[in-house]
C-alpha cells in the first residue's frame, strides 16, 4: 500500500496522472516524508533543497495531509502570491483536497477605505500624476473583493499615492474607524481565523511575535505548524521587529494625518494648525541636521553633535505641546484620538532610542536615505528571542531554502535563530551541474582592494560576455562597482541591451532582460537571490567579489564585537558563513531547470589563496571548474 505522500508525488501519484510533464524527484519524495515526520511527531526540521528539488510541493503536500492548522510564512509577496493563487489551487484540485486556504498579508498591502475617503477629501493639493492615481484607487475600490493593492497594476508599486489609502500600526484608528465594517484587513484576518492553511510573509510573522510580546493582541491565529520557506531571510527580518524604529517619515504623516482629522472634525481651533506648522518645522530641521549624504551609522557618531541634538531636543517640545493641545480636546473626534495615541508613543519611542543603549543587548543607530532618516534600536544577538517564540508556538517548525547549510553544516542558521532541537535534512538538487555548467576563476586578479581590481573585472568578463552573446547577469557587492562597470560597458559599444539595477522597477527589468534574449543585467544584491530566468536569456553569472557585508554596518560591527566579547572568532564564526551562503545564492541565478546552460565568475583571487576559501568552495554545487578562460570561451561554442 502506497504512503499518502507517494500516493500524491509517487509514479503512480495522483500529480503523474493529472499534470503534464510530471517528474518524479527523488530528492522532493525524502524531504515530504521528512516533513511529514516532523508534523505528526511534533518535531523541528531544518531542510535545504537544493534548486529544482521542488521543496515547495514537498512541504505542502504533508501540510494539506495533515489535518492541522498551519501557518506557511515565505520570504516575499510575490512567493505569498504564488503559493495562493497558482501551487496551492493546483495541488488542491489534484488531490480532492477540501482544506480552506487563506492569504493574509501585513495592513499597508489592503486598501484602507478611510484614509482613501480622507484623500479625496483633501485632493486640491495633489499633482496631475496623484490625482489620476487617486482616481484609479477609487474606481478599483468599488469593485475590488479582497483589496490588495497589488491587485491594482495600473499603479506603480512605488508611486506616492499608495502611503496615502493604505494604513499603518500608527494611523489604523480600529474598531472605532468609520468604515470598520468594510475593512479588508479584517476580512483577510477573520479568514484566516477560518482556513486550516494560512499563507503569510516573514514580515508579517515576526510582527505578530513583536506585538504578542508587548502583550498588546495578535496578528495571526494559533496554529500547530509554522512552515518557513525561503528561511536564510528570517534572521535579517527577525532583527529588524524585535527592536525599534522610528522615521521622519512617520513623523511627517504624523502631521499631515491630524491635520487632516482636524479638518475633517475639530475646524475651531486654530491655534492646533499653528502647533502642527511648528512641529513640521522641527522635523525638517531635524532632518536637515543629519545632512544630505546617504549613510548608515552607529548612534554614537551623533551624541556629541550639538546640532543634531538640538533639533531632537525641539521635535520632542513640539510633539509634547502637540500631545497637550490633542488631550484637551479628546473624545470629539476619533480620528483626533488615534493621533493623540500617536503623539504619546512616539515621544516613547524617542526617548528610548536616546537613552544610552544597554551593553551587549542593543546596537544604536541611524540611516540617512534621500528624503528621510530613520533611527533603530536593534537586538545585538536575536537567537534567545527568537528561539523562545519558536518554543511558545505551535508543535513542530519547518525551515527550508536552497541555502540554509555551510557545507553539511547548519550550525550557523541554528546560532541566529536559537533553534537547536531541531531535525536537519539536505537534499541535492537534481540537475548535473557538472555537464550543465562550468565554474571559471580567473588567475593573476589583483587584491579586491587595489584600485585597479574593478576595471580588472571588466577586463576578463569581456570576451565573455561576447562569447555568450549577451546573455548575462554581472552582480557586483556595491552600488559604485556596478555604476562603474555600467560606464565602462556602455564606452565599449556592445550591440546587446544593457539594464542596470535602478534604472527601472526590478520586476520590469526582468520582464525586459527575458525579451530581449540578449540582454546585460548589471545589479547588486536585489538580483542576488528571488531571481529566476529559465532558458536560454542567462547563460553567463559574474559575481565581482565574495560577498562579506561592509565592516562599517554598525549592527554588524556589533555583532562581531560581541561574538569577540565571548572569546569567539566572529570572522569564520559569523562573516564567512553569511559570505559563503550569499554566495551560494548568486550562484544559483544560473541553473534553473534541467536544460539550462552557463558558466558561473567569480573573480576574487581570495577564493583560492586564503584559507577560508575551502568554506565557499564546500558551500557550491558541484560545478565543472576551470581557471583558463579558453575553456570558458568553449563552453559557449559547445553549447
Amino acid at each position: 500500500m502506497l504512503s499518502p505522500i507517494l500516493e500524491v508525488l509517487g509514479p503512480d501519484g495522483v500529480l503523474a496522472k493529472t499534470v503534464e510533464g510530471y517528474a518524479v524527484r527523488d530528492q522532493q519524495l525524502e524531504m515530504a516524508e521528512a516533513v511529514d515526520a516532523a508534523i505528526a511527531d511534533g518535531k523541528n526540521l531544518i531542510a535545504e533543497a537544493g534548486t529544482g528539488t521542488g521543496k515547495t510541493f514537498a512541504y505542502l503536500v504533508p501540510a494539506l495531509l495533515s489535518h492541522r492548522k498551519i501557518i506557511i510564512s515565505t520570504g516575499t509577496r510575490n512567493l505569498q502570491d504564488q503559493l495562493f493563487l497558482r501551487d496551492l489551487p493546483r495541488l488542491r484540485d489534484a488531490m480532492a483536497s477540501a482544506v480552506k486556504v487563506s492569504l493574509l498579508k501585513g495592513r499597508s498591502n489592503y486598501l484602507c477605505i478611510h484614509r482613501m475617503e480622507n484623500a479625496m477629501h483633501d485632493a486640491r493639493g495633489h499633482s496631475k500624476e496623484m490625482l489620476a492615481w487617486l482616481l484609479a484607487v477609487r474606481d478599483w475600490s468599488q469593485t475590488t473583493q479582497r483589496g490588495d493593492v497589488a491587485e491594482l497594476v495600473d499603479v506603480p508599486e512605488d508611486a506616492q499615492i499608495w502611503p496615502l489609502v493604505t494604513s499603518t500600526t500608527d494611523n489604523c484608528l480600529g474598531q472605532d474607524c468609520p468604515s470598520y465594517s468594510k475593512c479588508h484587513l479584517v476580512e483577510a484576518r477573520r479568514q484566516a481565523q477560518e482556513a486550516d492553511v494560512v499563507v503569510v510573509n516573514h514580515h508579517l510573522l515576526c510582527a505578530d511575535f513583536a506585538i504578542r510580546d508587548t502583550g498588546f493582541g495578535e496578528l495571526l491565529p494559533a496554529a500547530d505548524v509554522f512552515i518557513i520557506d525561503e528561511a536564510h531571510q528570517l534572521p535579517e527580518v527577525a532583527s529588524n521587529f524585535f527592536g525599534t524604529v522610528l522615521s521622519s517619515r512617520q513623523l511627517m504623516e504624523l502631521v499631515t494625518d491630524t491635520t487632516t482629522e482636524y479638518h475633517r472634525d475639530i475646524g475651531d481651533l486654530p491655534k492646533i494648525l499653528d502647533q502642527l506648522e511648528k512641529l513640521k518645522k522641527s522635523v525638517l530641521d531635524l532632518r536637515l541636521a543629519f545632512g544630505t549624504t546617504q549613510r548608515r551609522e552607529a548612534w554614537i557618531v551623533i551624541e556629541d553633535d550639538n546640532k543634531i541634538q538640538e533639533a531632537f531636543d525641539q521635535t520632542e517640545i513640539e510633539l509634547d505641546v502637540l500631545k497637550g493641545m490633542l488631550e484637551v480636546i479628546k473624545g470629539r473626534s476619533k480620528g483626533i484620538d488615534a493621533c493623540l495615541a500617536r503623539c504619546e508613543t512616539t515621544l516613547e519611542i524617542i526617548t528610548t532610542l536616546r537613552q544610552p543603549e544597554e551593553p551587549d543587548e542593543v546596537i544604536r543607530w541611524f540611516e540617512v536615505f534621500g528624503q528621510s532618516v530613520r533611527w533603530n534600536s536593534t537586538p545585538i544577538d536575536i537567537a534567545k528571542l527568537f528561539g523562545s517564540q519558536v518554543s511558545a508556538h505551535g508543535q513542530s517548525w519547518v525551515f527550508t531554502s536552497a541555502t540554509l547549510a555551510v557545507g553539511d553544516s547548519f550550525d550557523h542558521f541554528q546560532r541566529q535563530l536559537g533553534i537547536f532541537e531541531s531535525n536537519t535534512g539536505r537534499w541535492d538538487s537534481p540537475f548535473d551541474y557538472a555537464q550543465q555548467a562550468l565554474w571559471y576563476v580567473p588567475k593573476d586578479m589583483p587584491q579586491p582592494s587595489e584600485r585597479d581590481y574593478g576595471k580588472a573585472v571588466l577586463e576578463q568578463v569581456l570576451p565573455l560576455v561576447k562569447a555568450s552573446r549577451g546573455r548575462a547577469f554581472l552582480l557586483f557587492t556595491s552600488h559604485r562597482a556596478m555604476n562603474e562597470a555600467a560606464d565602462w560597458l556602455d564606452e565599449q559599444g556592445l550591440e546587446y541591451p544593457l539594464l542596470v539595477q535602478g534604472d527601472a522597477p526590478k520586476a520590469e527589468l526582468l520582464n525586459k532582460f527575458v525579451e530581449h534574449g540578449n540582454a546585460i543585467l548589471l545589479g547588486t544584491y536585489s538580483f542576488w537571490e528571488g531571481v529566476d530566468v529559465r532558458g536560454d536569456a542567462l547563460s553567463l553569472v559574474v559575481i565581482d567579489k565574495l560577498p562579506f557585508a561592509s565592516p562599517g554596518d554598525p549592527v554588524l560591527q556589533a555583532r562581531l564585537d560581541a561574538i569577540k566579547a565571548r572569546g569567539g572568532n566572529p570572522f569564520m564564526q559569523y562573516q564567512v558563513p553569511q559570505a559563503a551562503i550569499a554566495l551560494k545564492q548568486g550562484a544559483g541565478r544560473l541553473i534553473r531547470d534541467v536544460t539550462d546552460r552557463g558558466v558561473f565568475v567569480l573573480c576574487d583571487p581570495r577564493l583560492l589563496k586564503k584559507s577560508y576559501g575551502y568554506t565557499f568552495l564546500g558551500a557550491m554545487p558541484e560545478f565543472a571548474r576551470t581557471r583558463d578562460i579558453n575553456d570558458a570561451l568553449a563552453f559557449f561554442d559547445n553549447h
